[in-house]
């Protein structure tokens, strides 16, 4: 008789299909996702409020060989049970995906702070009313909680308004007048594609990029910095006056790929590469 095949991985996939964003439906990159993972994986959909009370009730944690965190929409909705479901993975050695180490937007937006200060090319950032004479002058200020996400908090402000703001809880960052915003996107440590929005009225009119070299070397040193070695990254910048990259944001916790401005053979190509980085993760 022929051997039995090889059991294959089982995931627990962490979404909100019902989730709400702005100018993207989640739902459907998840739809799509799921679809193709499946090809090599054998999958289940939660919902992120409900991940806890299933380990906790079925002993999911052993019952799958990784949790994969997708389109889970911001935590500060759900704070109280992300906190749960990550102290429950840590304590139990589940396989979380993206690994729950790293330190860009999965800890809070201090991470803008930090590498500002150590000479990355960050967009100016201070967060307290004392540090201000730090940022170029300009008439308006963008400010946002340092734990916010998805622009949740996210107000434009003239100067005479940040000493009631700049507490010390919040990012303060001068109005750069850009050319564009662009993301690069990694899986792991390796680059998969970059998608820009020409009209920066439509953040998420995307279109792809072609970076040059300087780009990536720009993108790569933000996540070679962090500390994720298997997850999805999207490394978020804009195209200052003076024609250099600044970063934006790092997205580390669960970035919207916009994988519907992608043409066929790039879709299939990011997914390959999320297949074998899962089959790394599960197999280590």
């Amino acid at each position: 008789m022929p051997s039995p095949s090889p059991a294959r991985p089982r995931v627990l996939y962490v979404t909100d299909l019902a989730y709400q964003a702005r100018g993207r439906r989640y739902c459907d990159e998840d739809i799509g996702l799921t679809s193709r993972l499946r090809e090599d994986f054998d999958l289940a959909l939660c919902h992120p409020l409900d991940a806890v009370g299933l380990m906790d009730a079925f002993g999911l944690m052993d019952a799958f060989d990784a949790v994969v965190v997708r389109n889970s929409g911001p935590v500060l909705g759900y704070q109280t049970e992300y906190d749960a479901f990550r102290e429950r993975a840590t304590e139990a050695g589940t396989r979380v995906y993206n690994q729950l180490s790293g330190r860009a937007d999965m800890a809070g937006k201090q991470y803008l702070l930090d590498l500002g200060a150590a000479g990355f090319p960050v967009i100016p950032t201070v967060d307290r009313i004392e540090d201000l004479d730090r940022l170029p002058r300009t008439d308006r200020y963008v400010v946002k909680p340092k734990l916010g996400a998805d622009s949740i908090g996210l107000q434009i402000v003239p100067a005479d308004r940040l000493p009631a703001l700049a507490d010390g809880s919040v990012l303060v960052q001068p109005c750069v007048d850009f050319s564009y915003e662009v993301s690069f996107y990694f899986v792991d440590h390796d680059f998969q594609y970059a998608l820009y929005a020409p009209d920066t009225g439509r953040r998420w009119r995307l279109e792809t990029y072609e970076p040059t070299a300087a780009d990536l070397e720009f993108a790569q040193r933000f996540v070679d910095w962090n500390t994720i070695d298997h997850g999805i990254q999207r490394v978020d910048a804009c195209r200052a006056p003076d024609g250099g990259l600044l970063l934006v944001e790092l997205e580390d916790l669960n970035p919207y790929l916009s994988l519907e401005a992608l043409d066929e053979t790039r879709r299939d190509a990011f997914v390959a590469a999320l297949k074998a980085s899962l089959h790394r993760f599960v197999g280590a």
